[in-house]
């Protein structure tokens, strides 16, 4: 997947966790283990390794669970 889709979808999500109540980096880590194939996840991880620019806070804090 392209590295702009990857980011706009992972804000996507962050998007909708950081309005719900409770901790939204938790929620968006399960989100993404749950719904994300390990490909996906591992090129997120590795976005977030060279600087993960673009990312929502909240997603970069995710990425640290995965």
């Amino acid at each position: 997947m392209s590295p702009e889709k990857m980011v706009t979808m992972a804000n996507q999500i962050a998007t909708f966790f950081d309005t719900q109540p409770g901790h939204a980096p938790d929620k968006i880590a399960a989100h993404l283990k749950d719904y994300w194939e390990p490909r996906m996840r591992g090129q997120l991880k590795s976005y977030v390794e060279t600087g993960g620019a673009g990312l929502r806070p909240s997603v970069r804090e995710a990425v640290r669970q995965l």
